[in-house]
């Protein structure tokens, strides 16, 4: 089976005038040298640690990747396709040279090169289908596309040719929000588990900050019981007052200790207990019996996603978080 690639043409398209005039498609990195020179891609990899050892390790990784790829995986008969957001067009080539690495043939920024003879006729994006534009709006520089070749090519051979799938994309949308969102939420989680407890204490007593409840933190040390107390008046005498435990840990939160919760003062008011590792199911029945409020991570990510923007500047510097738009 014939390879498909995409591959994005510099950061905003200003790539395209020179791979059409030279017949090239380019990536950069130059500061990793020649990708030819290395025997291996962990060569590559001390390099990069070395010369980009401000950025990210995972950033370092991904770049490493694609440069690894586009040098040893991309073979003369490939085909090749790059988005001109400009026209919302898809330019489609033909390797005919694999890799070559040249800071004169091209822009120096981007001296990682293939050989590629572009075609004339190019592909309008609104002719593709629903999954085929999801897929391809990835932002990695290089990445393969094999799954949309047949259709690309079909659109390239009849240019008015309309894919039959406009009753699926609604449901594809669907599926690929309930996916993206699913995802952010996980990875929210693995910010929240990696708080330490005290962190985990502020976190939702700016939880509850953002429901408009006054807060008191306990200080490291004992603290009876309670980690955080939340009033709706600034004394602490209107109702209801809540008192919560807060446990981070892997293991589950048990029976005696929703007691200790219950038994711990001020007697009189509501009980939550938020467990990173969920709860025994004798700790879930004596909840249930005595009113206790529960809430493992899954849920308090949940919240805190949802009350976020309510929260002090100070909690939320602890889960860092940044909002995206996807379509309704």
């Amino acid at each position: 089976m014939k390879k498909w690639w995409m591959i994005r043409a510099g950061d905003n398209n200003e790539l395209i005038p020179v791979w059409k005039e030279k017949g090239i498609a380019s990536i950069g990195w130059p500061k990793l040298g020649d990708p030819n020179q290395y025997q291996s891609k962990e060569e590559l990899v001390a390099i990069a640690d070395t010369v980009f050892l401000e950025s990210k390790p995972k950033s370092r990784n991904s770049w490493v990747n694609q440069v690894w790829r586009f040098s040893r995986e991309i073979n003369k008969g490939d085909r090749v396709i790059t988005y001109f957001k400009e026209t919302r067009q898809y330019m489609v080539g033909t390797v005919t040279e694999s890799h070559f690495y040249d800071k004169s043939i091209g822009n120096p920024d981007y001296p990682n090169n293939v050989r590629v003879e572009w075609e004339e006729i190019t592909v309008e994006r609104d002719s593709l289908s629903q999954a085929a534009k999801n897929s391809l709006g990835s932002v990695l520089t290089v990445f393969r596309a094999d799954d949309w070749g047949s259709e690309i090519q079909e659109l390239v051979e009849h240019p008015f040719y309309e894919p039959d799938d406009n009753d699926e994309d609604e449901i594809e949308d669907s599926e690929i929000i309930e996916d993206l969102v699913s995802k952010a939420l996980v990875m929210v989680q693995d910010k929240v588990d990696k708080l330490d407890p005290w962190q985990m204490q502020e976190l939702v007593g700016g939880l509850l900050q953002a429901m408009d409840y006054n807060v008191q933190v306990s200080p490291k040390g004992p603290d009876g019981g309670v980690d955080v107390l939340a009033f709706k008046d600034a004394f602490g005498f209107e109702k209801p007052i809540i008192k919560v435990q807060v446990k981070h840990r892997k293991s589950s939160a048990s029976a005696p200790e929703i007691q200790q919760l219950l038994g711990a003062n001020p007697i009189d008011s509501n009980s939550l207990f938020v467990s990173t590792g969920g709860f025994t199911s004798q700790a879930k029945a004596v909840a249930k019996h005595n009113s206790v409020r529960l809430v493992d991570i899954e849920e308090l990510v949940n919240l805190s996603v949802k009350w976020y923007e309510n929260m002090p500047n100070d909690v939320r510097a602890l889960l860092p978080l940044q909002k995206m738009y996807v379509p309704e």
